[in-house]
């Protein structure tokens, strides 16, 4: 891999908001995704309000933009979060590293923790739950039911925090074993623990009521922290990156 630019990182054409947490020396980086932007643009419309404002290439899966020199740039983009999501999202410089790291996530070498403030207080303050979804493409977005369906998912919850008074809430810290789509969100709603703000799987009445009350329409799911070590150039690298917890899940409590 050729060297990147010296202002490489710092001139990404970053969407609102959107901040980079770290990079190290391979090219490997985490950005910190707000809620509302997208992963990536589906048609250039979106661009201004995506991870990058800058074209995308679904087939390889990667930014490309022109710097002020006319010189061609890409940035790979290696996981994704829904659009109400927020936080940690990782990128690679070239495309042989982001080969390599897509590798470690079907591996499931990638440890994954995220928050997420729900209705509701867990029974258990730590819970292992497994379930088989159904995951389906419905005019064009994803729709994942728990219960009758063959795809198996995992997560470990643990209870971080829990205000029982009206209405009872609960922040919970999620680990992902398995990345199905909608996962942890169809999970919690299978145990009336619906995420706060979720516009599909939620709690709807409450949800209004609770964005009447807090001033915020957001979907409570932080994507909190990523890591994993991977082998580059016959060396082994740790990479571990975290994302704050927004301010207006403190808030809550």
């Amino acid at each position: 891999m050729s060297a990147l630019p010296e202002n490489f990182w710092a001139a990404l054409p970053l969407g609102r908001d959107v901040t980079v947490l770290l990079h190290d020396a391979n090219g490997l980086a985490a950005l910190n995704k707000p809620a509302g932007v997208l992963s990536h643009p589906n048609s250039p419309e979106d661009e201004p309000r995506s991870l990058l404002n800058a074209r995308y290439a679904m087939e390889g899966e990667f930014f490309e933009w022109p710097d002020v020199n006319g010189a061609v740039h890409r940035l790979w983009l290696l996981n994704r979060l829904d659009s109400a999501t927020s936080g940690v999202i990782l990128a690679a410089a070239s495309g042989e590293l982001a080969t390599e790291i897509r590798a470690q996530f079907k591996r499931k070498h990638v440890r994954k923790v995220y928050h997420a403030l729900v209705f509701g207080v867990p029974r258990a303050p730590m819970e292992i739950w497994r379930d088989l979804l159904t995951v389906e493409k419905q005019r064009g977005q994803i729709r994942t039911a728990a219960g009758a369906g063959h795809v198996p998912a995992e997560s470990r919850m643990t209870v971080v925090r829990a205000r029982r008074k009206e209405p009872p809430l609960a922040l919970v810290k999620l680990e992902p074993t398995t990345g199905r789509s909608h996962q942890l969100r169809v999970q919690c709603a299978k145990r009336g623990l619906p995420i706060v703000g979720d516009q599909t799987y939620g709690d709807f009445r409450r949800n209004r009521e609770f964005a009447k009350a807090a001033g915020t329409k957001r979907m409570f799911l932080h994507s909190l922290e990523t890591t994993f070590e991977y082998e580059w150039g016959g060396k082994r690298f740790a990479f571990a990156a975290k994302a704050p917890l927004p301010a207006d899940f403190e808030a809550v409590f």
